[in-house]
């Protein structure tokens, strides 16, 4: 059996789990919802606050996705009850953001300033000019909009310039002169 599809999922107080006849599981919290739809052969059982994702038979197709439903489902639980959060550094001379309405508006260093749209159930904080916080209740979307934002200036060996994960590390590179 997996390891990870094995393990049981803690529900908190203020988060209900339900299954549909469609075979989605629908998990509410206190201001957000999010919906997992499983596969036939994958379901899942609660006993009070715990849940179980248990496969239905042993095809290899079937036990590979055993664990994946069970994280797919456990993310979703830790969103709408905690959420999800990712923290943005800029690294530059002149680098800084601002939100203003509904648009993320970034100096990156171009000849023009980014305006990034953030999208429905994503929440973006400034704390100060050089660092952004992107939450919210769904892992893969905080996941994708950290990237695209991150994708306006990757981070560069040489100088160490550009938009960064606060826990990542950028490998300085040595410049012509290093190699003397």
């Amino acid at each position: 059996m997996s390891r990870i599809g094995k393990a049981i999922i803690n529900v908190p107080d203020k988060v209900t789990v339900t299954k549909n006849d469609a075979g989605v599981v629908i998990i509410k919290g206190a201001k957000t919802s999010q919906e997992v739809p499983l596969t036939g052969s994958i379901s899942i059982e609660q006993e009070g606050t715990e849940l179980k994702v248990t496969r239905g038979n042993e095809e290899p197709k079937t036990r590979a996705l055993h664990g994946l439903y069970r994280s797919l489902v456990f993310n979703a639980v830790h969103g709408v009850s905690t959420g999800w959060s990712k923290t943005l550094i800029l690294n530059g001379v002149g680098y800084r953001a601002a939100v203003s309405g509904k648009t993320l508006d970034l100096t990156l260093g171009y000849s023009h300033p980014i305006k990034f749209p953030i999208p429905e159930g994503i929440a973006i904080s400034v704390e100060k000019q050089t660092t952004v916080t992107v939450t919210g209740a769904d892992k893969a979307l905080v996941g994708q909009v950290s990237a695209n934002i991150r994708g306006y200036r990757l981070p560069e060996p040489y100088l160490g310039k550009g938009i960064r994960y606060s826990d990542e590390v950028i490998r300085r590179k040595a410049g012509k002169s290093g190699g003397k």
